[in-house]
């Protein structure tokens, strides 16, 4: 479902609408909770950027994007 939302919301809005990333980092928290850390790392390496220019360096959106990519990055057994 989150996966759905997600594609949704780049149609509705485009990729550097906030909810958009909010929806982006949703996913993310889905894939990584089924142990899918490939698609989860590769999922927020594109949204991580979009979110650093589209919002700053220092919005909570970004922020949050960053952490779960931290966290895939951490869990990931390989």
């Amino acid at each position: 479902m989150d996966r759905d939302i997600y594609c949704g919301r780049l149609k509705l809005n485009g990729e550097e609408h906030v909810r958009t990333l909010i929806a982006a980092n949703n996913y993310a928290a889905s894939l990584l909770a089924l142990l899918h850390f490939e698609e989860a790392k590769s999922l927020l390496s594109k949204a991580t950027p979009v979110a650093r220019r589209a919002l700053g360096e220092d919005h909570i959106r970004t922020l949050k994007l960053r952490w779960s990519y931290a966290m895939a990055l951490y869990e990931d057994p390989a």
